[in-house]
């Protein structure tokens, strides 16, 4: 079946799809985006996903292309077009087009990108065996909170991850401690049996599935903190996994080439992704 895009008003043939050469994306990755995944025909954390759009459009005084109320329909269209149930749906906002100048233009209109694409969110072997990360040290600018369309350093990481052979590079600041991966929230589990995340500021994205992880860490009882914390901890850690809306929990069985905990994905990691999957698709897959 031929895939369909949204934009700027129109559903269009995939391949036809595109925007103007002075499109500010383009020229200057001035946009943000978000990827909401999609299980058994729902939108997981669609309203999450949806809040950091706004919090993002904000930040770089973009105005919203549509109204909310509209964007959800679009991206359920685009979904049904495409006939995706299991799968993924992007979503990019730029300021629009026009002539090339730094500042930001005055009178222009965003420019709209839906797409959607099949995908295997639940993947068996993957969740079982646990993923293995390398870490790298992070060259970002200082407002990873927003989440723009400018994404090379993190191209560039996950190329160095994929040609280590892992499946995910953990960014290092310049003090040691871990960061986040290029495009997930990295988590450890103490010895003593500490769930630990760094603080959501500027350094990093506020996940959506982390803030999910978060409320149901605090429900199960799990003992919680919010702080930085470094590669060393890292590497005496009981347990390790990422969270993303296409990874929802993975664990991470490896770090740098060596053994986390046991070498096997914790049930910390374990329940937590049951746990996640359950709250938004009501248990039924």
């Amino acid at each position: 079946m031929p895939r369909v895009a949204y934009v700027n008003g129109r559903y269009q043939p995939f391949a036809e799809a595109c925007v103007h050469v002075e499109d500010r994306g383009f020229q200057f990755a001035d946009g943000v985006y978000e990827v909401v995944a999609v299980d058994g025909g729902v939108l997981m954390d669609e309203d999450g996903h949806l809040e950091r759009l706004g919090r993002s459009l904000r930040e770089l005084q973009i105005p919203w292309p549509m109204p909310v109320r509209a964007l959800r329909q679009v991206m359920r269209e685009v979904a049904r077009r495409n006939r995706i149930t299991e799968g993924t749906i992007y979503v990019q906002v730029t300021r629009g087009v026009a002539p090339r100048d730094f500042k930001y233009p005055k009178g222009i209109l965003p420019t709209l990108v839906i797409t959607s694409r099949r995908a295997n969110l639940n993947p068996t072997e993957r969740v079982e065996k646990g993923v293995s990360v390398i870490t790298i040290p992070d060259i970002r600018w200082q407002r990873r909170d927003i989440k723009s369309v400018a994404l090379l350093p993190q191209c560039m990481g996950k190329q160095r991850a994929a040609e280590a052979g892992a499946y995910e590079a953990w960014m290092v600041d310049e003090t040691g401690h871990v960061t986040e991966g290029t495009s997930s929230n990295a988590w450890i589990v103490t010895a003593d049996g500490t769930l630990v995340t760094r603080h959501a500021n500027t350094n990093i994205l506020r996940g959506i599935t982390r803030m999910a992880v978060v409320g149901l860490a605090q429900q199960h009882g799990i003992g919680f903190q919010e702080r930085p914390f470094t590669v060393a901890e890292a590497y005496a850690a009981r347990e390790a996994f990422m969270t993303a809306a296409t990874n929802y929990v993975m664990p991470i069985t490896r770090i740098d080439g060596a053994p986390v905990g046991d070498g096997r994905p914790g049930p910390i990691a374990i329940s937590l992704r049951h746990a996640y999957r359950a709250s938004r698709t009501g248990g039924s897959r």
